[in-house]
């Protein structure tokens, strides 16, 4: 994470990590600010915080 300034940047290197890790298809979004409505694969969801930085990763079926 240290090495991204950029939320947009942030979000493509989890997606990435995600799907060498996990397979695809992965979504990931990045910010302070944002709703989600989203359909995700059962047991395929994450949301936390890193400082005041949301971040969710879901997997689509």
């Amino acid at each position: 994470m240290d090495k991204h300034n950029l939320e947009k940047d942030i979000a493509s290197d989890l997606k990435e990590q995600f799907e060498t890790e996990y397979g695809p298809t992965w979504h990931c979004m990045v910010g302070r600010h944002f709703s989600s409505y989203v359909t995700h694969e059962k047991a395929c969801y994450c949301y936390f915080y890193i400082g005041q930085m949301g971040v969710m990763l879901f997997k689509t079926p």
